[in-house]
C-alpha cells in the first residue's frame, strides 16, 4: 500500500534521521521490524522496509503522526528524533503532546490555537505565555522564536550595533525581560565587536577592503540574534 499524500499545511517536524538509525540498531531492530511494528501496532498499513531506510538516509521525511509511531517503536520520546525545533508546533510535537492538550493548557479554544500554530504567530496574553513556556519547557531563545519576536529582536541588534547601543537597551528589554543591566553589557560588547571588526577590515589598506568590509559586517548581523545569546549566556555564568 502506498504512502498516502501529506495533508496540506501539515509539515512534519525536523526530523533527527542519524538519531533514529541509532537507536533502532541499539535495539537490534533491522527495517523490517519496525516496518512490522508500525504497521501491527500503529495503524500505518503502508509502512515498509523502503519507507523506514529512506527516513534514515533523510531522503523523506515522516509526519507528525509518523513520528510519533516511530518513537513508540523505538522506545523513545519523539523529541529524540527530532532536530532542534523551532515553531510553535515542532515544540509541541517534541514533547509528545496533542493540540488539545496546550490548547486546554494555555486556555484557548483549539481552532483558536491550532490558527496559531498554521500562522506561526502566537498572540497569547502573558498567562498564556508563561504557561506555554512551562508546558512546553521553552528556554528563553526558543520562547522568542516560538511567540514571533525574533525578527522583531534582530532589527532592533541590527540597529543597535550599526549605530548608538544605549538608545536601544530599552527596547530590546521590551521584547526580551531581561534585567537591563544584562542587556546593557551585552549590547556594549556586540557594538563594540562589530564597530572593532569594521574598523580593523578597513585598515588593512589595500583594494579588496570595502567589500571585505561590507561581507563580514553582513556576516555579522546576519548572526547577530546568536551572538545575542551567547552574550547572554555567558554575562550569566
Amino acid at each position: 500500500m502506498r504512502r498516502p499524500p501529506a495533508l496540506p499545511n501539515q509539515p512534519g517536524p525536523p526530523f533527527n534521521a542519524p538519531a533514529a538509525r541509532r537507536l533502532r540498531a541499539a535495539l537490534g531492530m533491522g527495517p523490517e521490524h519496525v516496518a512490522h511494528h508500525l504497521r501491527a501496532s500503529y495503524g500505518l498499513p503502508y509502512a515498509s522496509p523502503d519507507l523506514i531506510l529512506a527516513w534514515e538516509r533523510g531522503a523523506l521525511i515522516p509526519s507528525s503522526p509518523e513520528l510519533t509511531a516511530l518513537s513508540g517503536v523505538l522506545w523513545c520520546s519523539p523529541g529524540e528524533l527530532i532536530g532542534r525545533p523551532r515553531t510553535l508546533r515542532e515544540h509541541r510535537v517534541a514533547r509528545g503532546l496533542a493540540p488539545e492538550d496546550v490548547a486546554m493548557a494555555v486556555g484557548l479554544e483549539l481552532l483558536v490555537y491550532l490558527a496559531m500554530e498554521e500562522d506561526e504567530q502566537w498572540q497569547g496574553t502573558e498567562r498564556q505565555s508563561a504557561a506555554l513556556a512551562d508546558l512546553l519547557r521553552l528556554s528563553l531563545p526558543d520562547f522568542i522564536t516560538v511567540t514571533g519576536r525574533e525578527e522583531k529582536l534582530a532589527e532592533l541588534l541590527r540597529s543597535a550595533v550599526t549605530t548608538r547601543w544605549q538608545g536601544y537597551v530599552r527596547p530590546v528589554t521590551k521584547v526580551v525581560p531581561l534585567d537591563k543591566r544584562v542587556v546593557e553589557n551585552v549590547l556594549r560588547g556586540l557594538h563594540e565587536d562589530y564597530q572593532g571588526q569594521m574598523t580593523a577590515t578597513l585598515a588593512w589598506g589595500n583594494t579588496t577592503t570595502t567589500e571585505d568590509a561590507k561581507e563580514r559586517g553582513e556576516d555579522f548581523l546576519t548572526g547577530i540574534v546568536p551572538r545575542f545569546w551567547n552574550g547572554v549566556e555567558e554575562g550569566a555564568s
